[in-house]
C-alpha cells in the first residue's frame, strides 16, 4: 500500500511540474503562426478589392 500512495505522490508531482514546464513554452496562436504572407499592408485593399 505504500508503494502505491507513493506511485500517485510522484505521478502528481511530475504531473504538476511538466504542466509548469510546458506552460512556459506556451505562446499564443497570433504570435505562433504569424508569417510575412499573412499580412495585409493596407486594410482597406484586400482580395474583394477596396472597401
Amino acid at each position: 500500500m505504500k508503494s502505491f500512495v507513493a506511485a500517485v505522490a510522484f505521478a502528481v508531482m511530475a504531473a504538476f511540474t511538466v504542466a509548469m514546464v510546458l506552460n512556459s513554452y506556451q505562446e499564443a496562436s497570433w504570435a505562433a503562426f504569424t508569417t510575412s504572407g499573412a499580412r495585409v499592408g493596407d486594410p482597406g485593399n484586400n482580395l474583394t478589392g477596396p472597401t
